[in-house]
């Protein structure tokens, strides 16, 4: 990961963690001022949101200490593990808890009072969530440059900006759900549509912690760069002069870096010690090209 980006990852989560702060703050004030069961919900989503921002920078501040002889690869798939455990406080402390806790209050539900108090929080949560999703995108625009935002999004292995830009979505939705849901609540004085509020946001916070998750996953077990690199990378080895074809190349996304394996071809007649100097040559072309490459291995060989 470059420096910009890695700042671009951090401002991501400083703008959610202080949106969500605050927003937690005031939700739990309303919660207990007007029994909302929704604004209860919204509230423990945020503290755990909180909670998430916290975990990500650990994982972004770990993912870039160096390479040792226990790690040789260094501790970039860490940043991998702390998003993994965000995924599974958004599954249990955000959705199972919220439609756990207003099940039972579907059959004992308690009327709202001041319902008004409710929806004026959960209006300025709603600014105050767009505004960090605003952030989000802004930083996110930075480092995808000229790409398609969906096909930056479909790629990406930038997994802080992944797990920030769902928690914004997840809030918002959230959001406009509780408000929706207190209005119902409120207009028509069945506390009932309180109770199914908070369930239908346990259901969206599930399906946007398995949807974390699945990405997650994918790069822990160990996913390749991005297509746009890797077509950077074997361009820069197809176009060597002492290269007569790629055989294979490899690449491995480790957190912040990328470990490159590539099996390749020379022109006849090059001597071992020439073929050192070139190879060394072009290691040093690729790291300078594209400097997410922290490790680069290439072996000379023939077709088989």
């Amino acid at each position: 990961m470059s420096s910009s980006t890695h700042g671009s990852s951090a401002k991501a989560i400083l703008y959610a963690f202080i949106a969500n702060l605050g927003i937690a703050l005031a939700k739990s004030g309303a919660a207990i001022y007007t029994a909302s069961g929704s604004m209860l919900a919204e509230a423990i989503h945020s503290y755990a949101d909180c909670g998430n921002q916290v975990l990500l920078y650990i994982g972004l501040r770990q993912s870039v200490k160096p390479p040792d002889k226990e790690h040789p690869l260094g501790y970039g798939k860490i940043s991998y593990f702390w998003s993994f455990i965000v995924a599974i406080i958004l599954f249990s402390m955000g959705g199972l808890f919220s439609i756990y806790e207003r099940w039972h209050k579907l059959h004992e539900p308690e009327a709202l009072t001041s319902a008004w108090v409710a929806l004026l929080v959960l209006g300025v949560s709603i600014v105050l969530e767009i505004f960090s999703l605003i952030g989000c995108v802004k930083e996110i625009n930075k480092i995808r440059g000229n790409k398609p935002f969906w096909r930056w999004f479909k790629t990406t292995r930038n997994a802080e900006l992944v797990v920030v830009l769902a928690e914004d979505n997840a809030a918002i939705i959230g959001l406009l759900l509780a408000f929706g849901f207190v209005s119902l609540a409120s207009i028509t004085g069945d506390p009932v549509y309180d109770a199914i509020g908070s369930i239908c946001i346990g259901v969206v916070l599930i399906l946007i912690s398995i949807f974390v998750a699945t990405r997650i996953k994918a790069l822990i077990i160990g996913k390749s760069a991005e297509p746009e690199l890797q077509e950077i990378i074997n361009s820069i080895i197809a176009n060597d002069d002492a290269i007569d074809s790629i055989l294979n190349t490899i690449t491995i996304q480790f957190g912040p870096q990328i470990m490159l394996a590539a099996k390749i071809k020379m022109h006849s007649g090059v001597s071992i010690e020439r073929a050192v100097e070139r190879i060394n040559v072009l290691e040093r072309k690729i790291k300078e090209q594209v400097p997410e490459v922290g490790w680069c291995f290439m072996e000379p060989d023939c077709e088989q």
